[in-house]
């Protein structure tokens, strides 16, 4: 979809919800849960990596510290 087409896009969906069609508003509620789902999977991709390497750096500290290493 190139910008101007996206433009046209986003005045057609601005004239449906400020009309106050009850399809526009819900096509609107529709899209902003779709951006919400897609900013989330993107932040959860990142903190599950931030949990997995967390989980892999205090499980060496705990077998360092099991076997004596005095950390």
């Amino acid at each position: 979809m190139t910008l101007t087409g996206i433009v046209a896009f986003l005045s057609v969906l601005q004239s449906a919800v400020l009309s106050g069609l009850p399809l526009g508003r819900a096509f609107a509620v529709l899209v902003a849960v779709g951006v919400v789902v897609l900013v989330g999977r993107l932040v959860l991709r990142v903190a599950w990596r931030v949990v997995t390497v967390g989980a892999v750096v205090v499980g060496a500290l705990l077998l360092l510290s099991m076997l004596g290493a005095g950390i």
